[in-house]
C-alpha cells in the first residue's frame, strides 16, 4: 500500500461525525487526537474516566497544571462549566448510558462488531481498563485504526483471536484506507481511498466487504 491516511487524518475523519453537544469519551493514545479536529460550529463535551467533564485542548508546553490530566495522564485545560467528580461517579456516567459516543483504538475488529483492543503480551497494557465499560455503556462505539498491522496482516477480521474488550459493540470503523460500518454482522463499505480499488481493499481485509450502490471517496485534508 503506497498511500494511506495518517493517524491525524483518520482522527480528522472520525471527528466529522460527532454531533454538536455530544458527550464523548476518547480512548487513551491515538483516539485523543480526535478532539483537535472538531468541525467549525460544533463543540463536543469530552469526558474522561478519571473524573473530568468538558475539558479543553492541551495547554502550551511549560504551562501545564499536572493536577489537570486526562485518563492518559496528559495535561488538559478546562472549559467554562467543566466539572470534577469521583472516579466511581465517572463510571456511573459510563455504565448509565450517558455517553453518546466512545472512540477507541483497536488491535482487531470482527465483522460481527467484536472488539479486541487490549493485550497482556510483551508490549501489552496491564489490564483492559475502562474500555470494557465504555463499549457497552456508550450509545455508539467507533474505532480508529490503521487498516493492517505493522507486518501487513488485516486488523479487520472474521473473528478476533485476541482477548475481547466487548462483544458486538462496534458500529463504525475509521481506518487508514476506508470507512466501514458494521451492519447485520457484516462489514459494509461506506468510503474508500479514491486511489484504491475495491479489490485491493478486499485483499487487505480479513472478511468479506459488502458493497452498497454508492461508495464515497475517503478524502482528508493535510493535518497534523
Amino acid at each position: 500500500m503506497s498511500q494511506k491516511l495518517s493517524n491525524a487524518q483518520i482522527a480528522w475523519r472520525a471527528a466529522q461525525d460527532i454531533a454538536d453537544g455530544a458527550y464523548v469519551n476518547l480512548g487513551i493514545g491515538f483516539p485523543e487526537m480526535v478532539a483537535k479536529f472538531q468541525p467549525p460550529g460544533r463543540q463536543a463535551i469530552f469526558h474522561t474516566e478519571n473524573g473530568v467533564l468538558n475539558f479543553g485542548e492541551a495547554p502550551p508546553e511549560g504551562e501545564e497544571d499536572w493536577d489537570l490530566i486526562n485518563a492518559g495522564k496528559k495535561a488538559i485545560t478546562l472549559k467554562p462549566g467543566a466539572a470534577f467528580f469521583h472516579h466511581a461517579d465517572s463510571f456511573g456516567m459510563v455504565r448509565g448510558g450517558h455517553l453518546d459516543v466512545a472512540i477507541l483504538g483497536t488491535y482487531e475488529v470482527a465483522e460481527n462488531g467484536d472488539l479486541a483492543n487490549w493485550s497482556t503480551g510483551p508490549k501489552g497494557v496491564p489490564a483492559v481498563g475502562g474500555a470494557m465499560d465504555l463499549v457497552h455503556g456508550a450509545k455508539r462505539v467507533a474505532v480508529i485504526t490503521d487498516h493492517v498491522t505493522k507486518d501487513g496482516k488485516p486488523k479487520l477480521v472474521k473473528r478476533c483471536s485476541l482477548p475481547l474488550t466487548g462483544v458486538g459493540c462496534v458500529t463504525r470503523i475509521y481506518s487508514s484506507l476506508a470507512v466501514i460500518d458494521i451492519e447485520n454482522s457484516r462489514f459494509v463499505l461506506r468510503e474508500k481511498l479514491p486511489s484504491m480499488s475495491v479489490e485491493e481493499l478486499q485483499a487487505v481485509t480479513g472478511a468479506e466487504l459488502v458493497l452498497p450502490d454508492v461508495i464515497g471517496d475517503l478524502v482528508a485534508p493535510e493535518v497534523s
